[in-house]
């Protein structure tokens, strides 16, 4: 089985590449600081101390193992497809920044290109009428006013 591609902008790459090297020495030093603090306190079966920083530890080291996974598929793009777009139905225009799903900002319109509008978005060109299938059955219909990287 293949493994997933992750698609990131070089800022995200940055990004993911500065928190695996966070928790590889910061993180794992502050838990292994925690860990000699509990263990000091003696009875480690009746140590909630120890307990919690067991739980921190096996939490960290599993998204590490998250992180050097997904940079091991990585697809870097120079940048994140703007689309600007009207909703036709209300006559809204609306900018989407199409993203890969860890970089995903809902606030900020980044959108993911697995989304149902990151999907029917890609690929589309100025002039284009894109109908996006909404989980609930309806439909948004969109013109695509620009695209640009």
């Amino acid at each position: 089985m293949a493994k997933k591609e992750t698609v990131l902008t070089s800022e995200g790459l940055k990004k993911l590449e500065q928190e695996l090297e966070d928790l590889k020495i910061i993180k794992r030093k502050e838990i292994s600081d925690q860990l000699k603090v509990a263990i000091s306190f003696g009875d480690l079966s009746e140590n909630s101390e120890y307990d919690e920083a067991k739980n921190a530890q096996a939490m960290n080291e599993a998204r590490i193992l998250e992180l050097e996974a997904m940079l091991k598929n990585v697809r870097v793009v120079d940048a994140a497809l703007q689309v600007r777009v009207r909703d036709v139905e209300f006559d809204e225009e609306e900018t989407f920044f199409i993203v890969g799903s860890t970089e995903v900002d809902p606030l900020a319109n980044k959108i993911s290109d697995e989304s149902p509008i990151g999907k029917a978005l890609s690929g589309a060109k100025v002039g284009d009428i894109v109908e996006v299938p909404l989980p609930n059955g309806s439909t948004i219909t969109f013109e695509v006013l620009e695209v640009s990287n």
